[in-house]
């Protein structure tokens, strides 16, 4: 036992485990009791506090990897299943926490990459829209241009007659930038003359 203002061993306050060293006065004895429990308390949040912290990061560290594998591999035939797989979680989880950290689904942000990518394609202009479509790992050229149309604002058509003046003499990696779709069903207006 230890007397008041007495140190324990470890340097302060005891450990919290199932048998408890109590620091014990004689006066103020339930003062003590009730900082022992807060403390205790407060060991057992941070614990889980720190738990979930960590747990946090190894989900967006897991989270990266998706993302730059669909950066990566985004002609290859890529579902929600086969990737939540990849990384150990489940689909819905992966779906859940895809959207929370960067604001879209997994399939739509593949999507994305792959409009980003027809749209240099279909700007360089020496290939049809199906094979733009094929190239860039759509199945369907139904689903390709409607994806296209919501994101450009154009179908792929329009915009490959639209791009090859459009951007005429500027480097690629700006084209890229400046030409980028908005993401999230958010289509830039189109103009009309």
């Amino acid at each position: 036992m230890y007397a008041r203002g007495g140190a324990h061993p470890n340097g302060g306050w005891p450990e919290a485990t199932t048998s408890i060293d109590v620091p014990v006065t004689r006066a103020g004895t339930s003062r003590v009791r009730h900082l022992r429990r807060s403390t205790w308390r407060g060991t057992i949040t941070r614990v889980a506090k720190r738990s979930d912290l960590e747990q946090h990061l190894r989900d967006l560290a897991l989270l990266r990897r998706v993302r730059d594998r669909i950066d990566r591999e985004y002609a290859q035939p890529l579902n929600v299943e086969a990737l939540a797989r990849s990384v150990g979680m489940s689909a819905g989880h992966l779906s859940r926490q895809f959207r929370l950290a960067y604001g879209e689904s997994p399939y739509s942000y593949l999507m994305t990459r792959r409009i980003e990518r027809a749209m240099a394609l279909l700007r360089r202009g020496d290939m049809s829209v199906t094979e733009v479509c094929f190239a860039v790992g759509c199945s369907s050229l139904g689903t390709f241009s409607t994806r296209f149309t919501e994101l450009v604002g154009v179908p792929p058509s329009v915009y490959r007659r639209q791009a090859a003046g459009e951007a005429a003499g500027i480097p690629p990696c700006v084209a890229k930038q400046v030409t980028r779709p908005i993401r999230n069903r958010e289509a830039r207006p189109t103009q009309s003359s």
